[in-house]
This record gives structure tokens, sequence and C-alpha cells, in this order.
């Protein structure tokens, strides 16, 4: 007889989607499942949609008290021996349980993970469809979380209940990056991960919003955060390697960087600056030769003569002068300016040991 696969679902104010969400887990090709849905306290008509699908689902819920915990109760409710978290706006295409299960018992690892894809909702009601976002194989899956390389969304992940009970749960302190965190803790639990190829997952996003960034402050804290615990885990086990040390500081470099110019070219207050500085900081003290690759020769120039922290400041006053340039001639920039653009960098070099 097939193991039974538990489906997760934490619901908060998801009337629109949670529908869509249950019915992706019950068109399965992959019939021995069960489908968990904890509502997290929420105010609109979610729990009237939930009701509708009866004895076809289990339900619970109660006070609102965050993503985390509502994910922790469905796995403490669930009897299967995979687990599958799922969002309560994002869907399951249907061989996605089939697909890993196979995955799993083929190989005996812990984790299976797969290709997904963004469906961008528009506010026009217009659904555009993204790339496929291929994981592929990785030979170090924690290097990969560490640099933050080919993000890997819960939504495309199977895991065994073993791994999830070692793993001790989601952080139901964190506000955001929990997907991350959650596999940290996996693989911290020495998680064996393997690679099943195929798209069988859709991320929603809305416009250029998703939950997870929007407030990029609170985004990027919990992401320091949550590498700061990484980098604990990895001292207390003497695991800190160099290796590691640069995939991490390649993060902090990536997101600072991120944060700093997620709202150009609308704003780019000082704060900001000085908040992408820390992240540029915790970069060297974790890699002092760190440098970063830049597709303009000016910003590489300087990087090499003068050090990145000189590069980086250059690089942010000339894009707030542009934008300066552009407030006081209206919206007349010289092209040779326009085609100079600072703020656009390409992912962070590591130099090789």
């Amino acid at each position: 007889m097939s193991k039974l696969v538990s489906i997760v679902i934490p619901c908060y104010n998801a009337q629109k989607w949670i529908g869509a969400a249950i019915e992706s887990c019950l068109n399965q090709t992959y019939s021995n499942i069960e489908v968990i849905v904890v509502d997290d306290g929420s105010s609109d008509r979610s729990l009237e949609v939930i009701k509708k699908y009866g004895d076809r689902i289990r339900w619970e819920t109660g006070q609102n008290r965050g993503g985390n915990y509502a994910r922790n109760r469905g796995f403490a409710l669930s009897q299967g021996d995979y687990i599958q978290f799922l969002d309560a706006d994002d869907t399951l295409l249907p061989q996605k349980i089939e697909q890993q299960v196979r995955c799993l018992e083929e190989t005996q690892a812990d984790v299976a993970y797969s290709d997904w894809r963004y469906q961008f909702h528009q506010p026009d009601g217009e659904i555009e469809w993204g790339k496929i976002q291929v994981c592929g194989p990785k030979s170090d899956f924690l290097e990969t979380l560490l640099s933050n390389d080919r993000w890997t969304p819960i939504i495309c992940t199977l895991f065994t209940r073993e791994i999830v009970e070692r793993s001790g749960g989601w952080d139901e302190d964190l506000e955001a990056a929990q997907d991350r965190d959650f596999l940290f803790a996996t693989a911290f639990a020495d998680a064996q991960f393997a690679y099943s190829p195929g798209c069988h997952s859709l991320y929603r996003r809305y416009g250029n919003v998703t939950v997870s960034s929007k407030s990029k402050g609170r985004w990027l804290n919990n992401h320091c955060a949550v590498m700061k615990k990484a980098e604990n885990r990895l001292k207390e086990s003497g695991k800190l390697s160099w290796r590691y040390r640069r995939a991490l500081a390649k993060a902090y470099y990536d997101m600072g960087r991120e944060y700093l110019y997620s709202e150009f070219p609308h704003q780019l207050p000082h704060a900001k600056y000085l908040r992408h500085q820390k992240s540029l900081e915790e970069t060297l003290r974790l890699y002092p030769p760190f440098r970063a690759r830049d597709r303009k020769l000016s910003y590489r120039l300087i990087q090499k003569t003068l050090g990145i922290r000189r590069a980086e400041m250059t690089s942010y006053y000339t894009t707030r002068f542009k934008m300066w340039l552009k407030e006081q001639k209206g919206n007349w920039v010289p092209q040779s300016l326009l085609e100079s653009n600072w703020s656009q960098s390409s992912l962070a070099e590591v130099p090789e040991d």
C-alpha cells in the first residue's frame, strides 16, 4: 500500500485563493493524501470556503498566531509518512506528489525538491507566467542555501516525517525568511536532498509584491537573523569553513543591495544606504577578500584600486545624483548618464581560495 502524504496549509485571510490551493491537493494523481488546513484566525470568509470541502479535508481554526505556528500545528495534526507544506495562495500541479514520493523512495533521501515557476497576478486581472525556475541538482545543498543561490521555495519540496521531526519545526518568532530558515533546520539535521526534475509548483506573486517583501526592512532583518543562526550553528559544529564563509558573505552582499535598490528609482534614502553598509560589513567580516562582480568597468576599477566600500559608496551617490538631475530637468536625463546605471549589479563574485 502506498504511504500517506500529509499536505499542511496555513491560511490567513486567503478567501480568494484557499479554494484553488485545496483543489490542487485533491486533484493530485497520488491518491493517498490527507489535506490539513489550519486557519490562523482569518477575519475574511476563508473559513467558509474551507468548510465547503466537508470531510474531504481536515481543518482547525483558532486565534491569529502566525504562519509558522499554523505550520507546526498542522504537522502535529498530521499522520503522513511524507509532509508537504503549501501556502494558501500557491498551488501544486497534479503530478507533484506522485513524482516526489517516487524520488524519495528511489533515493532514500529525506527531502525531494523540483522546479517551479511564478504566476504573476496583475492589478488589472491579467495573469502572466514567469520562466520555469530550474533548481537542478546541488552537490552541497547547505552551501547553496547559505549563498542564497537558486532559491528553493518550500512549495517545491516534499519531506519525510522523520526529517521534519529532527529539524525541530518552524521558528515561530520569524516574520519573514521562514522557508530558508526551515530548510536550514533540515540541512543541519543532516538531511539528504534529492532533485526530482520537472516543474510541479506554482508560486503566486501579485504585481511586484509578495508576502515576504512587503516590508523590505523587515525582510532584510529576518534574513540576517536567519543567516546569523546558520553561522552560529556552523561555528558550534566546527564546520564554518572558508567555503561556507564565502557563501554567507555573498548572501549578505546580495541581500543588502537588493534592499538598498528595492524601491529605485522612487526613493533612495540615506538610512537605507546605512543599513546596506551594515550588510556589507558582515560580508567583509566573514570573508575579507570578497569582491563584487559588476557589469560596469567603472565599478570594477574603483573596487580594484580603492576597495569595495568605496565602490559601493560611489555607486550609491552616483545613483542619487542621477535621480536629483532627473528631478531638476523634468524627465530629461543625458543618455550617456542613463547608460551608466550603477545600481544594476550582477551576482557577487566569490573568488576561489
